[in-house]
C-alpha cells in the first residue's frame, strides 16, 4: 500500500491513460453501471490498497507457484472473454455450404464491431466455448439472462456480405449430434407413423391440423426414445451453433428463387462468381487426382467410395469446373443438372405448411422488417408463426375455427419487433440455410468475417503439400463477396 503522495508520475499517467480508455469504453457500450470500477481500476495502478498480488507474500513455493498461474489464467481467460463479446473471435468453417467462397478448413477472423457487438445475454459463460465443454457438459449457467441489446458497430449487414450468426432453429437441440435440427426431425418423423393423406385436397386450416398432429406425434417419439436422439435440452440465442452464410435477402424485401436465381422485389439478382450447383455426373473412370485439384473438388464434392468407372454421382460444381469436367471426354460420359423432388418440400421452411416449393424454386417471401405490419391470416402464419412465438416471445394460439389469438387477444395483423434477414449458402444444393429454417433475427446476427488467417486442407495430412492453402492465408472474406 501507497500513501498519495508515494505515487510517481509515471503510475498516475498510466492510471490516466487505463481510466480514459477505460471511459471511453463505456460511453461506447452505454453501461454505467461499470462506474463502479473506477476505484478499483485508480487503485491498481497508483495506491494497490487491496492487495492484488496477496500470492506474492506465500511462504510455500508450491502454493505459490500454484496461486501465480491461477491469476494468470484467470486474467487472461478475463481478457479473452471481453474481445470475444466486444472485439472479436475466430471462427472456423465446418462445412461446404460456401464453397467455393470459403472452404471447408478457412479460419476466420470475425468482426463484432462491423454490425455492432451484442451485450451478454448469457453472461455467465466459459470463454473459448460456444456452448459445450469438450466432454459435452453445458459451459453457461442460462440464469441470469440479460435482454438483447446490440451496441453501436461501423455499419449494417449488406446485401451479399457474408454473416456469422446464431444458429436460429437451436433453441431446442437433443443432444445425440447426429440429429442436427431437432424440428425437422419431428415433423419427419410424426409423418412417418401416420398413412400418407392428399394435402392438397384440404383446406388451409385443416393442413395446418394435420401438420399439428404430425408435430404432437413427432415430439413424442423423440422423447420416448431418448436412447436413440438423445437428451431434449433449449439453449439461449447467444448459446446456439454458430452459422456463416451469404445475405441474398434484407428487412422488407420480398423473396423469390426461380431456377436457381435470387429474385428480390422482382428483380433478378447477380450470382456470387464461385456459387456451385450439384450435376449428376456419370464417370468413364475414377476422376484422378489432378483433376480433382484443377477444380478444388473435396472430398466431401466426391468421395472416394463413389469415384468409379460407371458411377453417375451429384457433384457440386462451378460454372467453370462444369465446362472443364465436360471437356473430358475420356473422363465424363454425361453432366446432368441435379432437381430437388417436390415430394421433399416437406423439409423447407416453413415445416408446417403445405407447399409446393424446392430450393431451386422458392416462395415469394416476405422478409420482416422492424416496425413493419402484415396481415395475419391462417394462410400465412406458419410463415410468420415462429417469428411471433420464438424470437418475439408472444403467446400464440389459433382456435379450432382458425381464429388467431396472440397474447390471449384475436389478432388479425402482427407488428414486427425486430428485422430479419435471408441467409443462403453458395454451395446452393449443399446448403442447410434458410431454405430450411427460415429467418434469421437480427439479435442472432454475431458479426462479419474480415480475413481469412488460416486455411486447412482436411483432405490432405501434415506435411504434405498442399495441406497449409497458404495462397488464402489473410485474403480479405471481401474478396468473395
Amino acid at each position: 500500500m501507497k500513501k498519495f503522495g508515494e505515487v510517481t508520475v509515471k503510475q498516475w499517467i498510466k492510471a490516466g491513460i487505463i481510466l480514459a480508455l477505460y471511459i471511453l469504453f463505456l460511453i461506447w457500450v452505454k453501461s454505467w453501471l461499470g462506474i463502479i470500477l473506477i476505484p478499483f481500476i485508480i487503485d491498481a495502478c497508483t495506491t494497490r490498497i487491496i492487495k492484488w498480488n496477496w500470492y506474492k507474500e506465500v511462504r510455500n513455493k508450491s502454493l505459490k507457484e500454484i496461486a501465480s498461474w491461477v491469476d494468470a489464467i484467470v486474467s487472461a481467460l478475463v481478457a479473452v472473454y471481453f474481445v470475444n463479446i466486444f472485439l472479436f473471435q475466430n471462427y472456423a468453417i465446418p462445412t461446404s455450404s460456401l464453397e467455393k467462397s470459403l472452404l471447408i478448413g478457412d479460419h476466420l477472423y470475425v468482426s463484432k464491431v462491423a454490425y455492432g457487438p451484442r451485450k451478454p445475454m448469457t453472461p455467465l459463460t466459459m470463454p473459448l466455448t460456444q456452448n459445450t465443454f469438450p466432454g459435452g457438459a453445458k459451459s453457461y449457467i442460462e440464469k441470469p439472462q440479460w435482454p438483447y441489446e446490440r451496441v453501436k458497430g461501423f455499419g449494417k449487414i449488406k446485401l451479399g456480405d457474408i454473416v456469422v450468426f446464431n444458429y436460429p432453429a437451436g433453441d431446442t437441440i437433443v443432444t445425440n449430434p447426429e440429429f442436427i435440427d431437432y424440428y425437422s426431425i419431428v415433423y419427419s418423423e410424426g409423418r412417418k407413423h401416420f398413412k400418407p393423406v392428399s394435402l392438397d385436397t384440404m383446406t388451409v386450416l385443416e393442413q395446418r391440423r394435420v401438420f399439428d398432429i404430425y408435430y404432437k406425434a413427432g415430439s413424442s417419439i423423440i422423447a420416448q426414445n431418448e436412447r436413440v436422439y438423445g437428451e431434449k435440452q433449449t439453449r439461449p440465442v447467444d448459446r446456439r451453433e454458430n452459422y456463416v452464410k451469404r445475405c441474398v435477402g434484407l428487412p422488407g424485401q420480398t423473396l423469390e428463387i426461380k431456377d436457381g436465381i435470387v429474385y428480390l422485389d422482382g428483380s433478378a439478382q447477380k450470382q456470387p462468381e464461385a456459387v456451385q450447383a450439384n450435376y449428376w455426373v456419370q464417370l468413364k473412370r475414377p476422376i484422378p487426382e489432378s483433376v480433382r485439384e484443377k477444380i478444388d473438388l473435396s472430398s466431401d464434392g466426391l468421395p472416394a467410395r463413389y469415384n468409379h468407372a460407371g458411377a453417375v454421382v451429384p457433384i457440386p460444381l462451378t460454372a467453370k469446373a462444369k465446362e472443364y469436367l465436360q471437356s473430358q471426354d475420356n473422363l465424363i460420359d454425361t453432366i446432368i443438372p441435379w432437381q430437388m423432388d417436390p415430394q421433399d418440400s416437406f423439409y423447407l421452411f416453413p415445416l408446417n405448411m403445405y407447399k409446393q416449393w424446392t430450393i431451386d424454386n422458392y416462395g415469394p417471401i416476405w422478409i420482416p422488417a422492424k416496425g413493419a405490419t402484415i396481415d395475419l391470416d391462417i394462410a400465412n402464419l406458419p410463415i410468420y408463426e415462429r417469428i411471433i412465438k420464438v424470437y418475439e416471445g408472444n403467446d400464440l394460439k389459433v382456435e379450432r375455427d382458425g381464429t388467431i389469438l396472440i397474447n390471449g387477444e384475436v389478432a388479425t395483423s402482427y407488428t414486427f419487433q425486430m428485422d430479419y434477414y435471408w441467409m443462403m449458402g453458395d454451395n446452393r444444393h449443399n446448403s442447410a440455410d434458410s431454405r430450411y429454417w427460415g429467418f434469421v433475427p437480427e439479435d442472432h446476427v454475431v458479426g462479419r468475417p474480415v480475413f481469412i488467417w488460416l486455411s486447412l486442407n482436411k483432405d490432405k495430412s501434415w506435411g504434405q503439400k498442399g495441406k497449409i492453402r497458404w495462397n488464402r492465408l489473410f485474403r480479405a472474406v471481401k474478396n468473395y463477396n
